[in-house]
């Protein structure tokens, strides 16, 4: 038996998605909530068991739902936010990537250091402060601090009070991130700094002085990133296959 789709309609697994998300959205559940088993979905939306096997998978791979081998379907964190929806991994040029990724830092993220300035409450200022320390311990320890940078700016981000930035913020830093183009290098701390002026700027309700601060602190990110320009070069003749004569 086959389920017939009127023409300029969606095919109906994607109905049945959409109708999985409504449900997901009026009930407010949450990650790790458990959805209706494969029967139940199926009586409740009035379509075949077949149908919401194909819907659930179309959810899967937009990062809404996941199956927990014997336990279930359940909402997945972040829903519907994949890792790489820019397509930024088939970009080949990784150094112009991250070049145009700062490009699009510097326009949004001055403005989202204003918009803080204005709308973050005590405990987004406390929590800006603990990742900024937290930062610095591991730049004096040597180690990878980029997954706390993303978290901080991200923090920031979400102190607007904006739905969607929190959500865009981190698919911008992660892109440089996500491939690591370049050799870890450690900040200075007196670039570190700016972090401190950026949050205390945002506690005195400062939009301007905010805003000023992130753009020095995205400078001083994309000198370092033009310095490492040979480096980028050097390895991408060093990858190219030796041609023999």
């Amino acid at each position: 038996m086959f389920e017939v789709v009127a023409e300029n309609q969606k095919p109906l697994a994607e109905q049945v998605a959409d109708q999985i998300i409504q449900l997901i959205v009026s009930q407010n559940l949450i990650y790790g909530q458990k959805l209706p088993n494969e029967f139940e979905l199926a009586d409740s939306l009035k379509v075949g068991r077949g149908t919401v096997r194909e819907a659930v998978k179309l959810l899967v791979s937009r990062n809404v739902l996941e199956i927990r081998r014997g336990k279930g379907t359940f909402v997945s964190q972040e829903p519907g936010i994949i890792k790489d929806p820019l397509g930024l991994a088939f970009f080949r040029d990784k150094y112009k990537l991250a070049l145009d990724l700062m490009e699009i830092r510097y326009i949004f993220e001055p403005q989202i250091a204003a918009l803080a300035a204005d709308r973050a409450t005590k405990a987004d200022i406390s929590e800006m402060n603990r990742l900024c320390v937290e930062i610095e311990d591991l730049v004096k320890a040597g180690e990878n601090y980029t997954k706390t940078d993303v978290e901080l700016h991200t923090r920031i981000a979400q102190s607007t009070r904006n739905l969607v930035m929190p959500n865009l913020i981190p698919i911008i830093n992660n892109g440089i991130v996500l491939f690591n183009i370049f050799p870890y290098q450690v900040e200075r701390m007196d670039a570190l700094q700016i972090h401190h002026e950026i949050i205390d700027a945002i506690e005195a309700r400062d939009a301007a002085r905010a805003s000023n601060a992130m753009i020095r602190h995205l400078a001083y990110n994309r000198r370092n990133l033009q310095g490492l320009k040979n480096v980028y070069e050097r390895e991408q003749v060093a990858d190219q296959p030796i041609v023999e004569k």
